[in-house]
């Protein structure tokens, strides 16, 4: 087996990596979930119903434990194999990243460990603010920041040092929270963080960003068993478990960490069909639809004289739900929306001006949540 993994060629090679990577993590995934939802039954740890909760069964949240668990292990044990094989060519690629990869691990084990306590004993937001906040400032220390906007609301320079330090740990802490939050009904979060990932393992494959690539593929194959449980498991059998904040916040952060690499990464002119794309759009239209949602649900819980950190039923798949649809199917449009976001993005932002182009898919976004608002007081009313 070594020898057949040192006689393929790069293109061959990089191929071979990225499946193992998201085949190794379905599995462990699937093995490790089965034994998170057996424990948490044993010991009676489940999601606490109340007047907001979808779901009327007991149901664990702990489905996030096994993600930086199998993403870990399943990075490190193709590194391993390439070792041992003598290719050594995971090892450089790696190790050319070595100071991203410890940002982004140290930030990952900080969420981690607030996610579990979260997730058993409950933390306090204030608390979980602080660690995200310190994730930012390590993004910051590890060189991985936005200080150029490409001409995003004007602004065609390399931004000062007080004005891309505050804005890079909002980043961080927003589309963090903008994950969090998205993750009301099932396969809504795990489904718009599969499409994502996946347009990042791609992108970053066809720009030679191995690295990358390979944790977006690691972390797609850890969420694709969790969707299964979570989208097709039944309450009664006792097989179906959501992400809880454990999952959310890490899926969050490696989200929020690709995207911030995408967003530095130089593009050589022979990728005609990236070169041209605009880079904001190219790094952050996966996550547009999530971050869109949860600024229009702060600005109306502020016009209600409500806190905007007290969740309750405004996020669009809520009002999907209101329309009369059911949770598969408006967790399928919400992914359905993401993509349509992604490709809009991409091939307009080639020619448009990005300013104009961000404010027409913003009031896009603005116009369909009017829509449905309307809709959904016509039928109030009509039943009345």
């Amino acid at each position: 087996m070594t020898d057949f993994f040192v006689t393929l060629s790069d293109d061959a090679f990089w191929i071979f990596v990225m499946a193992s990577a998201l085949v190794m993590s379905i599995v462990a995934a699937g093995v490790l979930i089965p034994q998170i939802l057996l424990i948490a039954f044993r010991k009676k740890l489940f999601d606490e119903l109340d007047e907001r909760k979808i779901h009327h069964s007991t149901v664990p949240r702990l489905g996030g434990l096994a993600f930086e668990p199998v993403i870990l292990f399943t990075i490190f044990f193709l590194l391993m194999f390439d070792v041992h094989a003598g290719r050594l060519q995971l090892m450089e690629e790696l190790g050319d990243n070595i100071l991203s990869m410890s940002i982004c691990a140290c930030s990952l084990i900080l969420l981690y460990l607030v996610g579990i306590a979260d997730d058993l004993i409950g933390v306090k937001y204030s608390a979980k603010f602080v660690v995200q906040v310190g994730c930012g400032l390590l993004f910051l220390f590890g060189g991985m920041y936005i200080s150029n906007l490409h001409g995003l609301f004007f602004f065609n320079m390399r931004l000062p040092w007080f004005l891309f330090w505050p804005m890079t740990v909002f980043l961080v802490v927003f589309i963090i929270n903008a994950m969090n939050l998205i993750d009301g009904i099932d396969g809504l979060a795990s489904g718009l963080s599969g499409v994502a990932l996946g347009y990042y393992g791609v992108v970053f494959f066809e720009i030679g960003e191995y690295a990358f690539s390979l944790i977006a593929f690691a972390t797609l194959g850890t969420v694709i068993p969790f969707f299964i449980y979570n989208v097709f498991g039944k309450a009664e059998k006792q097989k179906k478990i959501f992400m809880g904040d454990t999952g959310s916040l890490t899926i969050g952060l490696i989200l929020c960490f690709l995207s911030f690499r995408m967003a530095n990464v130089e593009i050589a002119p022979t990728h005609t069909c990236l070169s041209k794309v605009h880079p904001m759009f190219l790094a952050f239209s996966p996550l547009m639809v999530p971050c869109m949602d949860v600024v229009r649900v702060f600005i109306f819980r502020l016009k209600c004289r409500k806190n905007p950190f007290m969740p309750d039923k405004s996020h669009i798949h809520h009002k999907l739900l209101s329309l009369g649809m059911s949770q598969h199917v408006a967790m399928i449009s919400i992914l359905f929306f993401s993509a349509f976001i992604i490709v809009v993005s991409l091939i307009l932002s080639k020619e448009m001006d990005p300013t104009l182009l961000f404010m027409g898919i913003v009031a896009f976004f603005a116009i369909i949540n009017i829509w449905m608002h309307a809709k959904i007081e016509k039928m109030s009313n009509n039943k009345s």
